[in-house]
């Protein structure tokens, strides 16, 4: 998945349903002749010191400049509908990054950093970089990289809705009325941006982005195709292996998407595994009482922090320094559905926001992490896109199969604010795909012996851990446990899981074990130089939230 700026306790997917269009995945692969075209190889772009600065820290722009100038970047011509591949054409962005030891190459291997709606334009010469687990730099040796821009993204051909301004504010915990009033302008919304080319935005489904990358082994020449994908990429990963198993070379899905892609199956998953994440963290805070005084056990903590969300519910703190902010029950909800490596900050931060007087300047943490919401100003206008929520909303809209009617989300809201008193807020009370009038497109799986390594995190909230289960039972494939809970670490983070990765692309061995993964933290000391999350002003305007 792309970087999320919510938070991940959060969980704020968005949620699709109405008429079904079953159509057989095969069936479309295989349709009729048309003008397949290689990949059109050109200068890659050239970005300035100041997109530069704006993409990575300083001390990091001489490597990408080298990397970027081994990287070939190129164009491939698609049909927007496989079913008329003589119809309308649309351009795919690639790159990729030639294997340093061309003498013993393995192959091509495709990556893709999840969303849907995320770039991976730039992935091989980012995943290159990552020092802290090497994989990018191993597989390099004897892969060459391939990124690309999924269609509707970056430099593929896209198109983007406008995000209209000044949606409804509710309080915490949301009113129905305040949710209707929500879901009436997700409505409104969703029926304008359909209407802006639904020609285009319907063929923006995962399958289509599998057709696209078998599209793109074809341009490389290449006999069969690796494949790397984080979070939504790895339902993208399953659907190619769908329609084209025998063109799978190796295949490792991080944080695994679930078989019946319902989203409001989404949120209860979700919703279930942020409890019993904070369950973790209660425990964790309870043996720091000395410092964050919410109880010397689990138990104790849930109560205080439950306590202390009811209060800020009734009587919202302000601080004069943060004008704009409101400081509810839902604040502290996000505070307590924190993976691992948030916790000292999320527990500082719970710890400020109890002990802090309304009214007044607020604290320093508080200050610290909520003075920079909203950004640093405008990007550089060459800074490639990373994440486009058109495509994100429209393949969500088009493949989810579950209801869209206001009742189902605002009855299980309500149910979950019951059944789970911290982190209930965090369940979405509205169907965020309301009014999108294009027909949803079931997916059908098929079990195959095709090569799948997944790797599910037992605490995990995106991808909470049972959801690679059900994947291994519908289309087989062999499973790695990694006992953390941070969504995409083995892929993605140093960790005692990393190195499999690069041993399975080597080996080609399936790992059927247990790893660490990202160890719970053992120092209190908040973070400070950096905002790891972002919060979101209330229940019902978080940013969209991939899988």
């Amino acid at each position: 998945m792309t970087r999320s700026r919510a938070f991940a306790g959060a969980a704020a997917c968005l949620v699709a349903a109405g008429t079904t269009t079953l159509m057989p995945l095969a069936a479309v692969a295989a349709a009729g002749p048309d003008r397949a075209s290689a990949i059109s190889w050109h200068a890659c772009p050239q970005y300035s010191d100041a997109a530069l600065k704006a993409m990575m820290p300083p001390a990091q722009i001489p490597e990408f400049k080298q990397l970027w100038a081994r990287t070939e970047c190129g164009t491939l011509d698609v049909p927007l509908d496989y079913r008329h591949p003589s119809g309308r054409h649309i351009g795919i962005a690639v790159t990729r990054l030639k294997a340093v030891d061309q003498a013993h190459r393995l192959g091509s291997l495709a990556l893709n950093p999840g969303g849907p709606g995320g770039s991976g334009y730039l992935m091989p010469v980012q995943y290159v970089m990552r020092h802290d687990n090497g994989n990018g730099a191993k597989l390099n040796q004897r892969y060459d990289l391939i990124g690309f821009d999924p269609r509707g993204v970056g430099y593929s051909t896209k198109l983007d809705c406008a995000q209209p301004p000044n949606p409804p504010q509710p309080g915490s915990p949301a009113t129905e009325a305040d949710a209707r009033e929500l879901y009436d302008w997700t409505v409104r919304n969703n029926q304008a941006c359909g209407k802006r080319d639904p020609a285009f935005l319907g063929q923006l489904t995962t399958a289509n982005v599998a057709r696209d990358l078998d599209r793109v082994r074809r341009g490389l020449g290449a006999r069969k195709l690796s494949y790397l994908g984080i979070s939504w990429g790895t339902w993208l990963g399953v659907l190619y292996r769908e329609l084209y198993p025998g063109k799978v070379g190796l295949m490792w899905l991080d944080s695994t998407a679930p078989p019946d892609f319902r989203l409001d199956t989404f949120s209860a998953g979700r919703a279930r595994a942020t409890a019993l994440d904070f369950g973790r963290d209660a425990v964790w805070i309870a043996t720091r009482n000395s410092t964050y005084g919410f109880g010397t056990t689990a138990r104790r903590v849930q109560d205080a922090i439950a306590r202390m969300e009811k209060e800020l519910n009734a009587r919202p703190k302000t601080f004069t320094d943060l004008p704009d902010l409101r400081f509810d029950g839902f604040m502290v909800a996000q505070m307590a559905g924190q993976p691992s490596p948030n916790w000292p900050t999320a527990a500082a931060l719970m710890k400020e926001l109890r002990d802090a007087t309304s009214g007044g300047p607020a604290p320093a943490l508080l200050k610290q992490f909520f003075s920079r919401q909203g950004g640093g100003g405008p990007l550089p206008p060459d800074v490639p896109e990373q994440f486009n929520r058109t495509m994100n909303q429209a393949v969500f809209c088009n493949e989810d199969t579950g209801p869209r009617d206001f009742g189902t989300f605002w009855a299980a809201y309500r149910k979950d604010l019951k059944r789970y008193p911290v982190t209930g807020a965090l369940t979405p009370p509205i169907n965020s795909c309301a009014g999108w009038q294009l027909p949803a497109q079931a997916v059908r799986l098929h079990h195959s012996d095709a090569p799948l390594m997944m790797s599910a995190h037992r605490y995990e909230v995106p991808s909470p851990y049972p959801w690679s289960l059900l994947m291994r039972a519908a289309v087989g494939g062999s499973v790695l446990t990694v006992d953390d809970d941070v969504h995409g670490s083995t892929a993605g983070m140093a960790s005692d899981c990393a190195p499999r990765i690069a041993a399975y692309f080597s080996s080609g061995r399936p790992d059927h074990g247990e790893c660490q993964g990202v160890p719970e933290p053992t120092s209190t000391q908040p973070l400070k130089n950096d905002t790891p999350f972002a919060f979101a002003k209330s229940p019902l305007t978080r940013v969209p939230f991939g899988i």
